[in-house]
């Protein structure tokens, strides 16, 4: 049970912020009556809002606003409380993973969720982290830490028994502790902790509600500060990002481009050369069997020098068929956007966004074509919409 914390405010202090908005709330609107334009419709779907709120949505957009506000000046002033005591507790973490320790992270009710998730972003970055529930450490699992271990600790008051209970058996193991609290007086999990991370009493300054808000914001910044800090301080990159996260879109984008290339040559895509007229580069092509939207047109060391896409042979076409005879060099593309074959998907995502290309020319280290990605790949990939 946590301590110290002051009784409930009268009803109407608890819901709104102080001033203009602690009136008593209004009374909810009736259902609209079946049929009505305010009705939901048959098909269920809500209908879109219409003219200027009223003065009660008018109340609760001036209330949300209010929240927002104090959440984002929470967060604005963790930057100002910094000092020595964050560079510490990243160096506590760097220490604790060079050792293959765990960062073993504990909270109770909302302090535990912004916790795990803490834990979570660690774990992604590739430091060995799991969350440990404060009631079940005290029955048995404290055999998960161990002297290579670190704990961080998250309690706004600093007060909650279980957590003060379990960093100090920690303390006597000698296993560090890195507090995150209030932090502007002196509490048991202070005392006890290696570090103290202050995220000032910014519940009490808000004044919005007696559920936790700002308090919980302010201590999962802190937290996604200390894993991205502590990732940096170790050297961890987005590949090492990449091999813990290869599921989703966001591991999708995190792949090698090359992962994606259905024309690949030497397998089913051949460059030609210059000099090369359309119908010849036309027939070269068709003999791989399945044609990519583009032609590759190289140099005689097999460098990239030119693209000739669909759109072209259309438009050379309705223009005069008899161009397909011109050398393929006098009509192609010089100099295409290119990707490097030791580009991401999420390279490739960007590029097409920016030159609304439908074929990307990829290649290596020397200028020579390794593949082609078509934007039809990137959409299978739900990475690029129509």
């Amino acid at each position: 049970m946590t301590q110290g914390i002051r009784p409930d405010p009268p009803c109407s202090e608890r819901v709104y912020p102080q001033g203009p908005m602690s009136r008593t709330p209004h009374a909810p609107p009736s259902p609209a009556p079946p049929g009505s334009a305010d009705a939901i419709g048959p098909a269920g779907s809500v209908p879109q809002p219409e003219g200027r709120p009223t003065p009660p949505e008018r109340d609760e957009l001036d209330l949300a606003r209010a929240i927002i506000r104090a959440e984002a000046d929470a967060v604005a002033g963790l930057s100002e409380r910094l000092n020595a005591s964050f560079t510490h507790a990243v160096t506590l973490i760097q220490r604790c993973a060079k050792a293959n320790g765990n960062v073993l992270v504990t909270g109770l009710g909302k302090s535990g969720l912004i916790g795990a998730k803490i834990s979570a972003m660690l774990a992604s970055l590739g430091v060995s982290s799991h969350f440990v529930h404060p009631t079940e450490a005290a029955h048995g699992d404290l055999g998960n830490f161990r002297p290579s271990d670190l704990c961080i600790a998250i309690s706004y008051s600093g007060e909650t028994e279980e957590i003060v209970a379990l960093a100090a058996i920690l303390r006597q193991d000698a296993i560090p502790v890195i507090a995150i609290t209030a932090g502007e007086r002196a509490s048991g999990l202070s005392r006890v902790a290696s570090v103290t991370l202050d995220t000032g009493d910014v519940e009490s300054r808000a004044a919005l509600s007696p559920a936790p808000t700002v308090s919980t914001t302010a201590a999962l910044v802190l937290g996604d500060a200390l894993a991205l800090c502590a990732a940096h301080r170790l050297g961890l990159n987005v590949d090492d990002f990449a091999r813990r996260h290869p599921g989703g879109t966001l591991g999708w984008r995190l792949k090698p481009v090359t992962e994606a290339l259905r024309f690949v040559v030497g397998r089913n895509l051949h460059p030609v050369p210059l000099g090369a007229s359309v119908a010849e580069a036309l027939r070269l092509t068709e003999a791989d069997g399945r044609r990519p939207g583009a032609i590759l047109v190289v140099d005689p060391e097999g460098r990239l020098t030119g693209l000739f896409t669909d759109g072209d042979l259309r438009r050379l076409v309705l223009k005069d068929p008899a161009h397909l005879t011109r050398p393929i060099d006098q009509v192609m593309t010089r100099q295409p956007s290119t990707l490097p074959d030791s580009a991401r998907l999420a390279d490739a995502e960007r590029l097409v966004q920016a030159s609304r290309r439908d074929e990307i020319p990829v290649v290596d280290q020397h200028g020579r074509p390794v593949g082609l990605l078509d934007v039809q790949d990137l959409m299978a990939l739900r990475l690029v919409k129509e």
